[in-house]
């Protein structure tokens, strides 16, 4: 539908006329302005490189050569194209016209121009997820498009209480983020906190969702990510239907959802989609691999350095003869293999994808087995090193490995100054800083803190989804039934 034409009463006070603006915007090459004689005089400019050449010509350069008109009015009415305006307002046709519309303006009339969308749609196609990928399971991921990837959402959610909320973000770049909801369901609050945080953030860029969730996390001085980042549509559904909030940023391949929960990072696609018995052992074994992967190492060091009679006799001997010629104490040897660990991770991520996983996996052998046989480290060390490094590789949200990685190294520092003990102090810092943590107002550790019995059936286990009738208590939902058990029961029953 055709947009009413603004009164002359909206249009505030410009700085810059029309003509000013038209040689501003000349200084580009892609800017093209041309003056069309035919049975209407008429003046036209924009950018080539934001147009959609078919649009133009086709369309608008058809319908203008082909018809007279004697006002913007009678042009509007005869173009073909929806979401034209009349306008005079410069600081309105200025974002337009870098947005991809037309400018048509009749001849020797400069107050009032008409604005034409055409823009040139460039996207790469849905693809299959690359960084949460399922065995089973759809197999499409969001794109760099959001009007594409608001689709993805919307044919999972057929009905009319699913909302979208449109704003502008970043005073240069104008990104488009959308906020995706469903009334009835999403706690008004989160929505409210969620759009307040959004209009209030002042930065000049907004390139990607990775800047929204710096910017909209409550505590942007913590390692832990707040804010749930996907790539999946169908999760992104998940989290809608539960009752959070999404959030998606135009040019961005992934959304964001919130109020997030730190079991939530750990939680796989495949957990839904196999058998409940079997995915809770491997979220189980998920959840033991990263308290193996960061506790590992800096047990080895307090252990070695303090704590020798925990030491098994037989492993014991295994371990002094693997030290005996190593010239650094526990600690030396660990920062040097974590580090080496560390830049094969960097040069794998940066590097093209076979040459990465070349470098990954020879770069690992040969440094390993150099270290050993320098006598720089000691292989059952490098053992253990080797094992704590596949037990990051565990974690589904690639976000949290990040944060794994990081709180590995206080624990060492712990673990070298005061043995156990350092490493109990930083494990109950820790414990406290996540403790207080939150998501746009909502505790980030339930539902361990406060303890929820109800959430606890999607936690460290999943139960079977008819044991799940509710919602999460987290979300404070406005509707937390999912189904009315009872009456699935008698359902199945008559069926029987």
């Amino acid at each position: 539908m055709k947009n009413k034409k603004q009164g002359n009463e909206d249009i505030p006070t410009q700085s810059q006329s029309l003509k000013e603006l038209v040689n501003q915007l000349k200084h580009s090459k892609d800017f093209k302005e041309y003056q069309l004689k035919g049975k209407t005089n008429s003046v036209l400019f924009y950018f080539e490189t934001l147009v959609d050449p078919k649009t133009l010509n086709k369309l608008i350069l058809q319908s203008i050569k082909s018809h007279s008109f004697q006002t913007l009015e009678d042009m509007e009415e005869t173009i073909p194209v929806e979401g034209t305006s009349i306008t005079g307002d410069i600081s309105t046709i200025r974002d337009k016209v870098m947005l991809g519309h037309v400018v048509i303006g009749l001849k020797g009339s400069d107050k009032e121009v008409l604005l034409v969308p055409a823009p040139s749609e460039e996207s790469r196609k849905v693809s299959v997820p690359e960084i949460e990928f399922s065995v089973v399971g759809p197999k499409e991921a969001f794109i760099e498009s959001l009007d594409t990837n608001i689709n993805l959402v919307r044919k999972r959610l057929p009905l009319p209480q699913f909302t979208v909320k449109e704003m502008t973000v970043g005073k240069i770049t104008k990104t488009r983020v959308a906020v995706l909801y469903i009334d009835g369901i999403a706690n008004v609050e989160n929505v409210n906190t969620v759009t307040q945080r959004l209009n209030n953030i002042e930065f000049d860029q907004i390139n990607d969702s990775s800047y929204i969730s710096q910017m909209l996390a409550d505590n942007s001085h913590s390692p832990f990510p707040q804010i749930l980042d996907t790539e999946r549509p169908d999760r992104v559904t998940g989290s809608l239907v539960e009752g959070k909030v999404a959030i998606m940023v135009d040019g961005s391949p992934h959304a964001l959802t919130c109020p997030t929960t730190i079991i939530e990072f750990f939680s796989a696609t495949d957990d839904y989609l196999s058998p409940w018995p079997v995915a809770s052992i491997f979220r189980l074994i998920r959840l033991f691999a990263v308290f193996f992967s960061v506790l590992s190492t800096p047990l080895y060091v307090a252990i070695l350095t303090y704590h020798h009679e925990m030491i098994p006799d037989d492993l014991l001997s295994t371990i002094i003869s693997s030290r005996a010629d190593i010239p650094f104490p526990p600690i030396i040897e660990v920062i040097i293999l974590e580090l080496a660990i560390e830049l094969l991770r960097e040069a794998g991520a940066r590097l093209p994808t076979k040459v990465g996983q070349t470098i990954g996996i020879v770069g690992g052998i040969v440094i390993g087995t150099a270290a050993v046989d320098a006598g720089l480290t000691s292989n059952v060390l490098l053992i253990v090193v080797a094992i704590s490094a596949l037990a990051s590789f565990t974690t589904p949200i690639y976000q949290i490995s990040n944060t794994i990685r990081l709180i590995r190294f206080p624990f060492l520092l712990g673990a070298q100054m005061w043995g156990l003990v350092g490493v109990s102090m930083v494990m109950v810092f820790f414990i406290g800083h996540l403790i207080k943590l939150t998501s746009i107002g909502r505790p980030f550790l339930a539902p361990l803190y406060p303890l929820r019995l109800r959430d606890l059936k999607d936690a460290f286990i999943r139960l079977p989804f008819n044991r799940q009738t509710k919602r999460p208590m987290q979300t404070r939902t406005n509707d937390p039934l999912r189904f009315n058990s009872k009456r699935a029961i008698e359902r199945r029953d008559i069926d029987e």
